[in-house]
């Protein structure tokens, strides 16, 4: 293992609390494949609708052409997981790599890169948690409508069929969907995201087929991989009004519809939330919400901080405002609200009573190497000290969370944001790809040192059990 992977000892000190969690919680990092992997070009990938996005005029002049080419280096990024302690991996497959077209003719070489990862997690003694869908739609099936075109629930079960056939006897862990809230209503009710829709017929099309094609999908997995442990991420953020003005009050219960339930409820209970029920009954044929409700083993969350909303002009008439002056701020300007955490988790775990997994939670931070060649990056640990408190908090009250996976562990590609955001507990010099670990990662392997020690002596690597 070269050295620029090892964790230097005297960054940080040593985590002093131990977590009051039960044995056998899941310890983890997240990442995607169009942030970290690069190779868009290589080995047969084509487009995803975000490397077309990405070349419009007056987005961001830096591409995930190369991103932190995990692609190339993934077994240096599993040895750094492993000097971390890490239990589990999450990680996306790309579409547009194992499927050129999005469907029809598997690709091998890009079928062969993921069997490469597992297998190098799964000998270092890392869970591998695959996702289907991290926002890299193939571009040729959005030249066929993507998400407005019915269709894909097809197209998208075929897809976790190649994936389920192909890795099911090593991967357990699947998730279907991450953030649909966010692809969806970004990419294609406000268009700030690829494919850069702005239409509400789009938007609402969308929020149903995803829904359907998770139902399939969930279906196909369970008929493909014995034992399956299966369920969707969802990016749950509690929606404050802005202001005390009746208006803003209102747009934040429709801003919480979209974001919070469109896909949850018709995939936990069957229904849409009533602010959306309308919109969307359009698109529903007779037997939609039976398929989009099937049993699944756990409830992903993503969460980073609060919504302070405002009535907006938008197709939604609910926008995004300013925290009150007293509310912290993370270097790109989100709230730091650990409240806001540990009420979503008790929410989650009274509305759904299914076991919760923290698939991201984490902060951009201005992340400098000092003149010795480490970063301390001090607000980081700050923000993740009081974060796993918040969910130590939830726990305590009741919440069956049971897995808390880091956002990220790279420094990668922040879609519309490119490069200028840092999320990693490693630092990524996109310039040479060196890794260099932060005072993060190694406050967070001493976090997880120091509960394994307590809780989990038989091994470094337990597995939950749902």
């Amino acid at each position: 293992m070269a050295a620029s992977t090892m964790i230097p000892e005297h960054i940080a000190p040593r985590a002093r609390a131990t977590p009051p969690h039960a044995p056998g919680f899941v310890w983890g990092a997240s990442t995607s494949a169009f942030q970290v992997e690069g190779a868009a070009h290589l080995d047969g990938r084509t487009d995803s609708i975000w490397d077309v996005y990405l070349r419009a005029p007056g987005r961001t002049k830096d591409t995930a052409e190369t991103a932190c080419d995990h692609y190339h280096r993934y077994a240096e990024d599993v040895a750094l997981m492993r000097d971390l302690g890490l239990g589990a991996y999450r990680f996306s497959v790309a579409w547009p790599r194992v499927l050129p077209q999005g469907r029809g003719a598997a690709n091998e070489a890009g079928l062969a890169f993921y069997d490469r990862l597992i297998d190098a997690l799964l000998a270092a003694g890392i869970e591998p948690w695959l996702c289907l869908y991290h926002w890299d739609l193939p571009q040729a099936l959005d030249d066929l409508g993507g998400w407005q075109n019915r269709d894909i629930a097809g197209w998208f079960a075929d897809y976790a069929a190649l994936v389920a056939q192909r890795y099911g006897d090593r991967v357990k862990r699947f998730a279907t969907f991450n953030e649909p809230c966010v692809f969806t209503l970004f990419g294609y009710g406000l268009g700030w995201h690829a494919p850069g829709v702005a239409d509400k017929a789009a938007l609402h099309k969308a929020i149903h087929h995803v829904n359907l094609s998770h139902g399939r999908a969930v279906d196909v997995l369970r008929s493909h991989v014995g034992g399956a442990s299966i369920g969707a991420i969802h990016n749950r953020q509690p929606c404050y009004p802005a202001t005390n003005d009746p208006a803003d009050a209102a747009a934040a219960l429709r801003l919480a519809a979209y974001w919070n339930d469109a896909f949850p409820f018709p995939q936990h209970f069957g229904r849409y939330p009533p602010e959306l029920a309308d919109a969307v009954a359009p698109y529903i044929v007779p037997g939609d919400l039976q398929q989009i409700a099937r049993p699944v083993d756990w409830f992903g969350l993503n969460h980073y901080s609060p919504h302070y909303v405002r009535a907006d002009s938008n197709l939604i008439g609910a926008g995004f405002g300013p925290a009150p002056d007293s509310v912290p701020r993370s270097s790109n300007g989100w709230p730091v609200v650990p409240d806001g955490f540990r009420d979503t988790l008790i929410d989650i775990h009274q509305r759904f009573r299914l076991p919760i997994y923290v698939l991201e939670n984490g902060t951009a931070a201005t992340d400098v190497i000092d003149p010795s060649g480490h970063i301390q990056d001090d607000d980081r640990i700050s923000y993740l000290k009081a974060y796993t408190a918040a969910m130590e908090q939830a726990i305590t009250a009741g919440a069956d969370v049971r897995g808390y996976f880091v956002w990220s562990l790279l420094d990668n590609f922040e879609w519309g944001a490119g490069y200028s955001q840092r999320f990693g507990i490693v630092y990524v010099d996109h310039a040479t790809q060196r890794r260099i670990p932060k005072a993060s990662a190694r406050w967070y392997a001493d976090m997880i040192a120091a509960h394994r020690a307590s809780n989990d002596p038989a091994g470094p690597h337990n597995r939950a059990e749902d």
